[in-house]
């Protein structure tokens, strides 16, 4: 499945640019509309060490109201979590009605990293497949907006870009000794993204794959797909702003703003 997916794909930086500028504007007033109608969202973003997840996420949250989302990067568990059921640390991470929760990896390490590296038994991570669809239906049917990425890059991509983060001394501690190891088994993270993706795709969870080589593409395409499910969401609740009213750019100063910000 992964395999086949263009990873040629990219997008001119001046097109990119006009892109971002409606976009950007969109996605506040969306937000807005979804507090005011008391939609949440959940947006979580899987995928390769070094496929941009991280900047992904700060580009999207950097002109948003900072009061309507919260940013959670996930990490191993910590022992008090370890005592209660997997999924409990997620559940207190969920966002209020009408906010935006935002995960930097999330749940599914459980079929990911704790599978590959063996740190838990098989029964539990196939379990575990189970477990997330059932959450994941669940707050759906609570009116939750659900919007899932996997970052995709090659193997040789990846290598490239750890190589080229090591030789800067500012940038170099991004690349960990682990991140290398999870670089010599990409086949296997392979495997089991795959199996990953095709056993948690779902009507109210769809994955969004995007082809993460070209930065401008990879960007353009978050948006406009979290943009979109917003929007569908919205529209659901006969919650939708008006045309007219997303996407404004009003004054010359804030467009300057937004392309500087986007170089």
């Amino acid at each position: 499945m992964l395999e086949q997916v263009n990873l040629d794909l990219a997008l001119p930086k001046k097109k990119f640019k006009k892109e971002m500028i409606f976009l950007r504007q969109r996605l506040y007033d969306l937000q807005k509309a979804a507090f005011d109608c008391g939609m949440p969202t959940v947006i979580l973003f899987e995928g390769w060490d070094a496929a941009g997840k991280g900047t992904a996420i700060n580009l999207l949250t950097s002109r948003l109201d900072p009061r309507g989302f919260q940013v959670w990067p996930v990490r191993e568990a910590r022992t008090h979590e370890k005592a209660r059921p997997w999924l409990w640390r997620f559940w207190l991470k969920l966002p209020n009605y009408g906010q935006i929760g935002i995960f930097d990896r999330s749940w599914y390490g459980r079929v990911l990293v704790e599978r590959v590296e063996g740190l838990i038994p098989e029964s539990e991570w196939r379990r575990a497949y189970r477990d997330v669809v059932d959450f994941e239906h669940t707050i759906a049917d609570d009116g939750y907006v659900i919007v899932k990425f996997w970052m995709h890059i090659s193997q040789e991509e990846q290598k490239r870009r750890f190589e080229f983060l090591e030789k800067d001394p500012l940038l170099a501690w991004h690349v960990q000794p682990e991140d290398w190891e999870h670089h010599r088994k990409y086949d296997a993270y392979l495997m089991a993204a795959e199996e990953m993706l095709e056993m948690t795709e779902t009507e109210w969870g769809p994955w969004t794959i995007v082809e993460a080589t070209d930065r401008h593409w990879s960007l353009y395409k978050v948006f406009r797909t979290v943009a979109d499910s917003m929007e569908s969401g919205l529209a659901a609740r006969n919650a939708l702003p008006p045309p007219e009213a997303m996407g404004h750019v009003s004054d010359t100063d804030e467009e300057s703003g937004v392309l500087a910000e986007i170089e």
